[in-house]
């Protein structure tokens, strides 16, 4: 039997706000927390228990917000600290967490430390807090030839200091040089200030970047070139502890942070159950390929064999020796019904799926803002109409490997992220309720008038009323929470089907995935007479004959034996 080591994260469900898309309280057409303060009762009522805000510090926002030039206030679009104090203390009065973005791999250069980086000089105490090399052939070539993830060199050349600094992301995204202990205690005093502030914890973005092993050449790749000599370098372990005992150790607070390089295995010194872990959770990217190779910008037909391979290899490998974030949304992901679901012809019924597919496994669940009401990707018709700069750099970098403008923007439409970015679709009235400007800041996807909020809640057989559904079961729960794992019918690539197994207690969840009736039988050992059907995706009765049934397209259905 797992030994669960209680700790309060992980009886949480979490819901992602990425703010400028959220709800616009003051009317200028861009998200805000005055918008936030009015939506707590909403998302007190979907029965999560935090929400982790994406980046909302003072920003240039050349990557909306995760360019950070203030780290100890509010960017002013969003509102002010007074405006943060009511939300903070709001959500806590309703017994919602506060989880904020940690971005401490790199700052905006319009950050204080790096204009006074730039200057150089030998006294200058930011002299160092940033990785900086003359380049090569008399400062013509950059240091080396890694790349930036977003495409293009990862090396911009600084005329001020005459010298390249490193940018991994955005050239307006500096990487910091955490080898420096002064940079190291600047995020000390970063978290205290948040933590004394009133926020139960963070999410660590791009954190298994922050230690480089070498400046040496990398493997040449379309991009990230370089990446296998920063994606958990030799210090990342020691960084982090020193974090932890410093600070996160004397607060009852969470950490999940995003792991780009870390698999089920190598995860397990950083998030593991023994005394030395330095983080409660990781995000992994694993689960977010079954539509393409790496990247969904590469893609291939969905694939759900891969996609349960890997959820079952991370269930396993983690029971009882670490504990797994769930996700399949975020402000970085285009919206899953339109990637692993049928955003046509069975969006309510896919989206259902798919949110049954993660929520009824082991770990914490997060839920990205539109996603419980089954938003879709947004159709553009050229690149001109996206915002996102990663966006940009993807399509520049196509062009020059000569694919057609036709199917650069087909790809824009199924990878970009500006598809997650669209502003929520609260009701069918003008701009989708998202504001009461003429013009929000970006395009609201047309499908608003059918697919909101106001018209979920009036549903009970909504996408919406379905996920309060699953986050009742799980939360009222123990068995749905931390229960072990088993997959049954691997090799169908039409059917999801696993048990959950806690203190004598079982769960069965069946997911079809196929767009037509599909002829089921329940594992050997399962009597599904003896049990009860906690969950049906499919309004009326769901009929079964003996230990087996049909299931209806894309039917999602959670036995439990008590």
């Amino acid at each position: 039997m797992y030994d669960t080591n209680r700790k309060w994260y992980k009886d949480i469900a979490v819901y992602q706000i990425w703010i400028r898309s959220f709800c616009d309280g003051n009317g200028d057409g861009i998200g805000d927390l005055q918008g936030v303060l009015s939506k707590l009762d909403y998302i007190k009522s979907l029965g999560v228990d935090a929400i982790w805000f994406s980046p909302i510090y003072k920003s240039p926002q050349e990557d909306f917000g995760y360019d950070i030039s203030d780290y100890r206030d509010i960017q002013p679009e969003y509102g002010t600290l007074d405006d943060f104090r009511k939300v903070v203390d709001g959500a806590h009065e309703r017994g919602i967490k506060i989880i904020m973005d940690l971005v401490v791999n790199h700052t905006s250069t319009e950050h204080y430390w790096f204009q006074q980086s730039r200057k150089g000089g030998d006294d200058n105490p930011y002299k160092d807090y940033y990785i900086w090399r003359p380049g090569k052939n008399g400062g013509k070539r950059p240091p080396n030839n890694w790349q930036s993830t977003f495409g293009g060199d990862g090396w911009e050349w600084d005329d001020v200091r005459k010298e390249y600094y490193l940018h991994l992301f955005a050239i307006h995204q500096a990487d910091l040089n955490m080898d420096n202990p002064a940079v190291r205690e600047e995020v000390k005093g970063i978290l205290r200030f948040w933590l004394d502030f009133g926020v139960d914890g963070f999410r660590e973005d791009v954190i298994t970047f922050i230690s480089k092993a070498n400046l040496k050449n990398g493997f040449p790749l379309p991009i990230a070139t370089g990446i296998e000599h920063y994606a958990r370098g030799p210090h990342l372990h020691e960084y982090l502890q020193e974090f932890y005992d410093d600070v996160l150790s004397k607060y009852d607070c969470m950490t999940v942070g995003e792991g780009p390089g870390l698999n089920a295995k190598n995860c397990l010194d950083l998030i593991g159950e023994k005394p030395g872990h330095v983080l409660d959770m990781i995000f992994h990217f694993e689960h977010m390929s079954a539509d393409g190779l790496f990247t969904s910008w590469i893609p291939r037909p969905f694939d759900l064999k891969k996609l349960k391979g890997v959820f079952t290899k991370w269930q396993k490998s983690l029971y009882g020796r670490g504990w797994n974030s769930l996700y399949i949304e975020n402000h970085d992901q285009p919206r899953v019904v339109s990637r692993y679901g049928d955003d046509k012809v069975y969006r309510v019924e896919s989206a259902k799926a798919l949110a049954t597919m993660y929520l009824c496994q082991c770990g914490t669940p997060y839920i990205y803002q539109g996603q419980e009401i089954g938003m879709t990707n947004i159709p553009f018709d050229s690149i001109d109409e996206y915002i996102d700069v990663q966006t940009h750099n993807i399509a520049a970098i196509m062009r020059k490997l000569h694919f057609p403008e036709k199917k650069i923007v087909a790809a824009a439409n199924a990878a970009s992220r500006d598809n997650a970015r669209t502003p929520v679709q609260w009701t069918a009235g003008k701009n989708a309720g998202f504001t009461d400007a003429d013009k929000p800041w970006f395009t609201v996807n047309p499908n608003y008038t059918t697919v909101n909020v106001e018209a979920a809640e009036k549903d009970p057989n909504s996408v919406l009323n379905y996920y309060r559904a699953l986050l009742a079961l799980r939360k009222g729960s123990e068995l749905m929470r931390y229960g072990a794992y088993e997959e049954y019918y691997h090799e169908n690539s039409s059917l999801y089907c696993y048990g959950r197994m806690y203190e004598g207690k079982r769960a069965l969840v069946v997911i079809s995935f196929a767009k037509e009736p599909m002829a089921f039988r329940a594992p050997e050992g399962y009597e599904l007479s003896e049990g009860r059907l906690a969950l049906c995706s499919y309004n009326g009765r769901a009929n079964a004959a003996g230990n087996a049934f049909t299931l209806r397209p894309y039917e999602s259905r959670v036995y439990i034996w008590d």
